[in-house]
């Protein structure tokens, strides 16, 4: 197919300016003006009416809920979610049932996310079997299954002997551990940030220190591996700083932010509403400041969603009975704009690198991030101008567990393509 997008606002070389964009089966021929003299028989032709033009986003950190509790999610309404966010690349976490922690399940799974799968779909695979902190997976093979990364997410590795050795081999194999820091210990059977909200509430609360005092073991333990250690969805104050430090140290150390921690802290929990309970929950405003700042100064390296879909009848209970977790594919583009980019907080450029060629450089995905004629044509195009009101209806994961919903935005998906198909057309 032959597909001629004209007129977009394209953001190519840190620069926006308006060009067309020639697309021939699944790769950028050309990006430029007066395209339709390159080549003759166009099959399709979008005037973009200088809408904004991405590489398509790319998300380090989703789940999918497939194989095992699909009632939540499939691949199919997972990515077709990311599609309808502007998402071209997903890594997908292995919080299934069965989980990836064998060579025979990887390649399962590969199939699975390349047959289902609207958009592209990079499988972790486990730390340790079955997600238990117990016993180490083999990763060496695991990584030649096709495993883009480890992690045992939605779970932290309580055990440092566990971590020690499995940072050793992860390092030798020159992949990432991408990990869920948390402290069972400290946890406390918490539903949101300990302090006045959760006293308000009369709800049992999660420290800061549940997370930090984890990651804070982990960096010293990176530091004596050499493994890259990625740190999933940060959110206090304390662990911007502690990974401030340790890049400072020359630790190899890359972490996320997840827009609902950026967006939102715990005083916008005005009653008891399960929509906001999600892991880590959401934070002070210091922490949220301090999570803005560490965009800003390079200490954050990207921002990943932590898509996490839930039924609604795991949804429709009060915080402390009802499941952690908030979606984000669809809503994350749009949200951060409206909020930070409108405002001046952040630049449009910044927003656009924090999704797609740093998570991409970081995680070593070939052909993802950038727009360049011989890449993948993976993009997304977004309207800018006109304000929406987002709606259950929207959706298209079968997750509609976000307090987002009736926010109205800027910033929708209008067209996302993704190896020369468009996935997803406003």
């Amino acid at each position: 197919m032959k597909l001629l997008l004209k007129n977009g606002q394209v953001f190519q070389n840190d620069q926006i300016t308006k060009q067309d964009i020639l697309i021939q089966n699944d790769k950028i021929m050309a990006i430029g003006q007066n395209l339709n003299n390159l080549i003759a028989d166009i099959d399709k032709e979008i005037d973009l009416q200088g809408k904004l033009v991405t590489p398509g986003l790319v998300d380090v950190h989703v789940h999918y809920r497939d194989p095992g509790q699909t009632y939540k999610e499939t691949i199919t309404t997972g990515s077709k979610a990311a599609a309808h966010g502007g998402f071209t690349t997903v890594c997908a976490m292995p919080n299934l049932d069965p989980t990836p922690d064998t060579v025979e399940q990887m390649q399962y799974m590969q199939k699975r996310n390349r047959e289902d799968g609207v958009v592209n779909i990079y499988q972790y695979a486990t730390i340790t079997k079955n997600r238990l902190g117990k016993e180490l997976v083999d990763y060496e093979a695991l990584q030649q299954a096709g495993a883009i990364a480890f992690s045992d997410d939605g779970s932290g590795i309580q055990n440092a002997e566990i971590m020690y050795e499995a940072m050793q081999r992860i390092a030798k194999i020159g992949s990432i551990l991408a990990e869920h820091v948390e402290d069972n210990n400290l946890k406390q059977n918490g539903v949101i940030n300990a302090g006045n909200r959760a006293n308000m509430l009369k709800v049992p609360g999660i420290p800061n220190v549940c997370e930090s005092s984890q990651l804070a073991r982990d960096l010293v333990l990176a530091e004596a591996t050499n493994v890259h250690y990625h740190v999933c969805h940060v959110s206090t104050k304390m662990s911007v700083e502690l990974i401030r430090w340790a890049k400072q140290q020359g630790i190899n150390v890359t972490c996320e932010v997840a827009p609902h921690h950026l967006l939102l802290t715990d005083d916008d929990i005005k009653e008891n509403d399960s929509n906001y309970k999600m892991n880590p929950p959401l934070r002070k405003k210091e922490d949220q400041q301090a999570l803005i700042n560490g965009l800003l100064d390079g200490t954050i390296d990207m921002i990943a969603t932590d898509h996490a879909p839930h039924s609604e009848q795991e949804k429709s209970s009060n915080l402390q009975a009802a499941a952690f977790g908030i979606t984000g594919s669809e809503t994350a583009f749009s949200t951060l704009y409206t909020k930070f980019v409108k405002t001046g907080i952040f630049t449009l450029k910044q927003l656009i690198h924090w999704l797609t060629d740093r998570p991409a450089k970081i995680f070593k995905l070939k052909q993802t991030g950038l727009l360049l004629p011989g890449y993948s044509a993976d993009l997304a195009v977004f309207d800018l101008q006109k304000e929406h009101k987002l709606t259950n209806e929207d959706y298209f994961s079968k997750g509609v567990n976000t307090p987002f919903t009736n926010q109205k935005v800027y910033g929708m998906t209008f067209l996302t393509i993704v190896n020369g198909k468009i996935v997803y057309q406003q």
